[in-house]
């Protein structure tokens, strides 16, 4: 690693940008959850959440906010932000991992934090499976406390076994 910081510069994500926000997903989730959950998990999942209907559809609800980093031209993640029964949540969080822990996640918050503080609201949550230990250290570096923990069915014999996770603004 070296000690020079990354030119992060982050922007909306656009209709052209679906697929390659579809491939980053999986590419990163291929390199992130495989021994936290199944492969067959990790399919229906990356299908229920960035199948390029379901992204489109994000992208036209004003409620829905999707931004993406780049350094050096490079798409490196992505943050996906949303008001979430009357908060206002932090739904994805993701870095390629050759670019983890170099602040890359830590821009993207800062990002999703000043567009909640701007609209008025106090804290930002998120969810993160309880076994993804180095995004849940992460998270906590940059402000987030575990508030409770959940079990939610998401279908197809799968749950999601989650802290939810908050950071005051």
């Amino acid at each position: 690693m070296s000690s020079t910081t990354l030119a992060i510069e982050i922007k909306p994500v656009t209709p052209p940008d679906v697929p390659a926000i579809a491939a980053l997903a999986r590419e990163i989730w291929q390199a992130t959850y495989p021994g936290i959950i199944t492969q067959e998990q990790i399919d229906f999942m990356l299908e229920q959440r960035y199948g390029h209907e379901r992204l489109y559809d994000d992208l036209e609800d004003a409620d829905k906010w999707l931004d993406q980093a780049f350094v050096a031209g490079r798409r490196i993640g992505f943050a996906f932000s949303e008001l979430y029964k009357g908060e206002f949540k932090l739904d994805k969080l993701y870095i390629h991992p050759d670019l983890q822990r170099q602040g890359v996640g830590g821009a993207l918050i800062a990002h999703v934090a000043a567009r909640a503080k701007k609209l008025g609201y106090p804290c930002v949550i998120l969810a993160v499976n309880k076994r993804n230990e180095k995004a849940i250290a992460s998270y906590r570096k940059y402000g987030f406390s575990v508030r409770e923990t959940v079990v939610a069915d998401i279908g197809g014999g799968f749950v999601m076994d989650d802290f939810i996770m908050e950071k005051p603004l």
